[in-house]
């Protein structure tokens, strides 16, 4: 994973450009490219055009020694700028025989795939189906002075795009890197591809089960009492999670796993620690070059996730790791935690700054890689407030809005909170063909419907089921807790009573004279809100950012499955009275 800034149309009307202006623009661009650093600390490189730009700042995890980029074709004539991983690109480079590949960067397969599909009609939306990983890169055709933009189907790899004054079309890994460049700054659609020879990006990523008629009459894996009925289904469910981690576990550098002690880093974990004594490189032929596995778990002293995480860890056997932050630490770390996620939506803030303190002590071990548990909760509906889900066509609608927002929410947190120090964050759950089983399956089989006792199934039943024999049973049967929740109810506690202190009354009354654009709705808001404009002024920026009411991170669609949530916006799963049992 890595971090890039792309300059297009430089000409930007059509005349060839100065010397002199092409040099300016490059030393902007590199400007531009210094901010986010961070991203890639290994290496920098820079490749400058008749009329593109491209630099590229390098977290190297595969293929250190030569892979380093903007990657350039056999032919030298299509340059790349790529951020993530593809995790097939070894199926896919045998696909290329005749192509003279110069790295050994999983990246490189994008280029013979974008001439392969040039050459025989430019279907690009069947060109990027083909990959399997997480990704959003920028290339340049010099040959037809086009470039190609593209970003993976969840947004699980950040990408921004901005026009500058002059009319000039940039691309960048994070906003920072255009923020005061560029008059209009937003972000670049998940799923979505941009040719320059079209109008407007195109989706290139289209499901059956986006529709619940697609799903409601898929095989059950139990019966309306609860009773399991066909185990066939809960096992293809683990078989594909397994496939997921095993191909993720792609890495010529040292990595991890986040361990919260919740249901999802856990199984993650137990997956891993099943493959991680030989390498995947090599179809398990050879040892693993590091094969003792190290989780690591954040909390306040005594909380919830710390506890469950040292149980976890235990029953899988790896080097376990448990780090402690002070109340005093997170805040003081919270101007730069917002500068570095861009944005300021309260969730978001909250999980992120534990998450970024703990980033900081990955990396000064040595570990550039970490797999984690993000998006089962929107698969699986794990979120608290599924509970109340009136019918599975409710339920499956709401999961499917929940998954066309990760890239808003959980997956810009895990990865720019982890990328500020150049760690690597990736999630199987969000593998794209363990996507379709998990979305395909039938709804009811995912509700928590009243079983045969009259108790109300657990959250997340079917995967519970799939890995109960991997996992202790106080973890694998634990109830849900959101990490900001999780690593302590002290630290949310504390921010709401800060936040009423610091933002007054007369402040908060005046919000929307002070942000006219998506005002804050609680002091809380307003107070990361403020950090947020001092970092980012511009009205684009504050648009970036999602700005929608919701409870036990909801979508607003879904609090009319309650009337008590009516008057409510508040993210924490302590929210969902009647639901939430107090861990400790």
């Amino acid at each position: 994973m890595c971090g890039f800034v792309g300059a297009f149309d430089l000409s930007a009307g059509g005349q060839p450009i100065a010397d002199g202006l092409k040099e300016s623009l490059r030393s902007c661009v590199l400007e531009m490219s210094k901010k986010i650093r961070h991203r890639g600390p290994d290496w920098s490189g820079v490749y400058t055009g008749e009329n593109a730009i491209l630099s590229h700042e390098r977290l190297s995890i595969v293929d250190p020694l030569s892979g380093k980029q903007p990657l350039v074709s056999d032919d030298e004539k299509i340059i790349l700028a790529a951020n993530g991983e593809i995790y097939n690109h070894k199926a896919l480079r045998a696909e290329f025989a005749s192509y003279a590949f110069r790295t050994g960067s999983d990246c490189e397969v994008i280029i013979p795939l974008y001439k392969k599909y040039k050459a025989q009609g430019k279907n690009f939306a069947e060109m990027i189906e083909k990959l399997s990983g997480i990704f959003a890169f920028a290339l340049y055709d010099s040959e037809d002075d086009t470039y190609f933009i593209a970003r993976d189907e969840i947004g699980v790899i950040p990408l921004y795009q901005g026009w500058d004054k002059a009319g000039r079309y940039y691309v960048a890994s994070e906003l920072k890197a255009l923020e005061g460049e560029c008059v209009t700054v937003e972000e670049f659609p998940n799923a979505h591809y941009l040719y320059s020879k079209d109008e407007k990006p195109t989706r290139w990523y289209n499901r059956a089960w986006e529709s619940f008629d697609a799903v409601k009459n898929a095989p059950r894996a139990s019966d309306d009492s609860g009773e399991t009925a066909n185990p066939v289904v809960i096992e293809k469910v683990r078989l594909s999670l397994e496939s997921a981690v095993k191909a993720q576990l792609m890495s010529d550098v040292p990595y991890g796993v986040l361990l919260s002690g919740g249901l999802d880093s856990s199984i993650i974990a137990a997956i891993v620690q099943k493959y991680s004594t030989k390498r995947i490189e090599t179809e398990g032929k050879e040892s693993a070059w590091w094969p003792r596995l190290h989780s690591f778990a954040i909390g306040l002293e005594g909380s919830p996730d710390l506890i469950a995480a040292k149980k976890a860890a235990e029953f899988i056997g790896t080097v376990h790791h448990e780090v402690h932050f002070t109340i005093q630490e997170a805040l003081d770390a919270l101007p730069d935690v917002i500068y570095h996620i861009e944005t300021y939506d309260i969730t978001t803030v909250r999980a992120s700054t534990p998450m970024y303190l703990l980033a900081r002590v990955i990396k000064s071990m040595g570990i550039k890689m970490v797999l984690s548990g993000e998006g089962s909760d929107e698969l699986f509906g794990g979120y608290l407030y599924f509970h109340k889900a009136p019918n599975a066509r409710e339920f499956h609608e709401e999961l499917v809005r929940k998954m066309s927002k990760l890239h808003l929410y959980d997956c810009l947190r895990a990865n720019k909170s982890l990328m500020a120090w150049g760690v690597e964050g990736r999630v199987p759950f969000l593998d794209k063909d363990f996507i379709d089983t998990a979305m395909s399956l039938n709804p009811k089989d995912k509700m928590c419907i009243k079983l045969g006792d009259g108790t109300q199934r657990i959250e997340k039943w079917i995967l519970r089921a799939a890995f109960e024999d991997m996992l202790p049973s106080e973890i694998c049967w634990r109830q849900k807790e959101q990490f900001s929740d999780g690593v302590g109810y002290n630290w949310i506690d504390t921010l709401k009573k800060m936040t009423e202190e610091k933002v007054s009354d007369s402040e908060f009354a005046r919000r929307e004279n002070r942000f006219p654009v998506n005002p804050p709705k609680t002091k809380e808001e307003y107070y990361y809100r403020e950090i947020y404009a001092r970092l980012f002024p511009s009205d684009s920026a504050a648009k970036c950012v999602p700005h929608e009411a919701g409870v036990a991170c909801s979508t607003a669609k879904a609090l009319e499955w309650d009337a008590a949530w009516k008057n409510m916006d508040e993210p924490s799963g302590r929210a969902i009275g009647g639901v939430h049992n107090k861990a400790y």
